[in-house]
Parts: structure tokens; C-alpha cells; sequence
């Protein structure tokens, strides 16, 4: 057999009532030079079937079948039997722009400094999309480019992962793994920590299914405590490898949230930044809270920026800015 450009890596678990929708878009794929590789995790309907199916019409479809393990066993056990330069990843309930392929491996092929893509999604169906859903769908949309991701990459998961093209060697290096948080958000981070490049095409090209069974929505490694534990993970592998302690600006939810975090992780702030005048001049779990201002004495420590909201945290950028600090140098956002 011929080796194909791309490899398709799809899990698939009790997927029957939208497997038919997500294959269909992967057959009318412009770009035709892949193989499709079907991770059946154990499924308990008719979606082996269907997928077989799909194999006896279609010699670029192939099945995995596997007792159920989970999506990360699912995942790794594709990856070993991918053969092309790129690994496209695509979920068993959404559905593709016919060129979505194409595009995306365009762009790797033009910057061969870029590891991996993503694109942006369409979230559907519209009526049952919750505030904080279609907020985060605006934040994707933002996203534009390798230097976004790189900037972002604390703040949100900024590819969604059923949108990525990957280099396979990359892959290689870094198989997906399972510490009871978001798999996917993890295997970011760590691609960042490494210093590789993750850019975005910036068109809609992956509709995302919405659905109440999909497995962020009722695992609780999806949670936000775990969102929170896995950033707090990499910051102190990462930004933070080199101190014991940081300086935090924002002590909202938000903040609190990833304070408790990074303390879990050993590490302390030693000053919160707080615009609240009630709150300047007292301590926080020994940290000494302080106005904007006071930072300019505190050149030496890193910052985290926790606060909520792409409005606040431009602003914050700004003042930053103005106090010479440098986004991924001396302060990360971290929502």
C-alpha cells in the first residue's frame, strides 16, 4: 500500500447517531490522499458496525477495534498505526468543510517552522449554546495565529482539539497521556513547554457538535478544577520552573482558583496585585497585597495575570506594557 499524506486518527465510542454525519465529511474530503483510522473504544451500539461499513466501501477507512479503555488508550493506539506526515484529528460527532484537510496542510507546508494547526469551529446547534459557550467560541475566533496560541495558551485551550493537524513526528515525541485532566489541553502545554510553534487557520472549518453526551461535558477530568491543576502543572514546569515563589495579579474566582493550584504545586505569592482600595495594604495567605504601581519594585518576579474576561486582561496587557513588561517573558495571563 501506498504510504498517504495524512492520517485520519478517530475515536469512536457508542457514536451511531452521528457517525454516518462525521464520516460522509471526511469522504468528501478535497484533499483525498489519507487514510482514516476508526479507534472503536468498545462500543456498546452499532457504531463497530458502521464503521466497518465504511471499511468495506471505502479502502481509506480502516478499524481499530479495542475493549473499552478510554479515549487516551483510543488515541495512542491509533497514533501507532498512523503512516502519514500529518495526523488530523477528528471527533465522531462533528462535521468537516470539504477543505478543511487541504487547507490546514497548506499551511504547514508553506512554514515548516509550524509543529502543529488548528482552525476555527462552529459551534452547533445554536439553540442550546450557553453564555460561557458561545464566550469561548468569540475567544476561539480571536485566536488567529501562532503568536495568539503562544500568548493564550494559559488562558483557554486555544485549539480545540477535534480541529488539529499535526505533524506525526511530533506525535511521536509526544503521545497523548492520562494524569486525570483534559488530555488534550495537557498535550499543548507540553508542546509549548518544548518550544514548538502551534498556529491556526483562521476560517470555520470543523462544525463542533454541542452535545450533552460529549465526554467534556460529563467526565469529571473536564471539570475546571482540573483545568485549573493541569495549568498550574506546566507553570511550575514552565514560567515558573525557576522560582519558588510569583507575584499574582487578580483575586477574583479566578484567581483564588489557580492561587490554591500553584500552591499545590509548592509555590507561593509573594505579592497580589488588586486595584479593590479595601483590600491594598493587607495580606493574603502571607502575601502582601499591592497596587499596579508598586510592581516596578518587584522587576525581578514572575507574574501571573489571573482575571477573567478578554476586556480585563487587555487592559492589563496595556499597563504592562507601559511598565516594560514583556508578555511571555516577565508575565503570562492565566485565566
Amino acid at each position: 500500500m501506498s504510504t498517504p499524506a495524512l492520517s485520519v486518527l478517530l475515536p469512536v465510542w457508542d457514536a451511531e447517531a452521528t457517525l454516518q454525519t462525521s464520516l460522509r465529511s471526511i469522504a468528501r474530503q478535497s484533499e483525498a490522499d489519507f487514510e482514516c483510522l476508526l479507534v472503536d473504544d468498545g462500543s456498546r451500539d452499532r457504531s463497530c458496525e458502521i464503521a466497518r461499513d465504511w471499511q468495506a466501501r471505502d479502502r481509506r477507512f480502516h478499524v481499530i477495534e479495542r475493549p473499552h479503555e478510554g479515549i487516551v488508550a483510543a488515541l495512542n493506539a491509533g497514533l501507532e498505526r498512523c503512516r502519514g506526515e500529518f495526523v488530523a484529528r477528528v471527533d465522531a460527532d462533528d462535521c468537516l468543510h470539504r477543505h478543511r484537510f487541504r487547507l490546514q496542510r497548506e499551511a504547514l507546508d508553506a512554514d515548516p517552522g509550524l509543529d502543529a494547526v488548528g482552525c476555527h469551529v462552529r459551534l452547533f446547534p445554536r439553540s442550546n449554546l450557553a453564555a460561557g459557550m458561545r464566550a469561548y467560541e468569540s475567544w476561539l475566533l480571536a485566536i488567529r495565529g501562532a503568536g495568539d496560541v503562544a500568548r493564550d495558551v494559559f488562558v483557554e485551550c486555544p485549539l480545540a482539539h477535534p480541529t488539529w493537524l499535526v505533524r506525526r513526528a511530533l506525535f511521536a515525541e509526544l503521545p497523548y497521556r492520562d494524569r486525570g485532566w483534559p488530555e488534550d489541553y495537557d498535550w499543548l502545554l507540553r508542546a509549548h513547554r518544548r518550544g514548538k510553534r502551534l498556529g491556526v487557520v483562521p476560517r470555520r472549518l470543523v462544525s463542533w457538535r454541542n452535545g450533552s453526551e460529549r465526554l467534556s461535558r460529563r467526565d469529571p477530568r473536564y471539570g475546571i478544577e482540573r483545568f485549573v491543576a493541569c495549568k498550574a502543572h506546566h507553570l511550575a514546569r514552565g514560567f515558573l520552573a525557576d522560582s519558588d515563589h510569583y507575584v499574582l495579579w487578580g483575586y477574583g474566582e479566578t484567581g483564588r482558583n489557580l492561587h490554591r493550584a500553584l500552591a499545590a504545586e509548592g509555590l507561593r505569592a509573594s505579592h497580589i496585585v488588586e486595584l479593590h482600595p479595601g483590600r491594598l495594604g493587607q495580606t493574603i495567605h502571607g502575601a502582601a497585597v499591592i497596587e499596579p504601581a508598586a510592581l516596578a519594585g518587584l522587576a525581578d518576579s514572575p507574574l501571573v495575570v489571573s482575571v477573567a474576561g478578554p476586556g480585563p486582561r487587555r487592559q492589563i496587557r496595556d499597563r504592562l506594557a507601559e511598565l516594560g513588561r514583556l508578555d511571555g517573558r516577565d508575565f503570562v495571563c492565566a485565566a
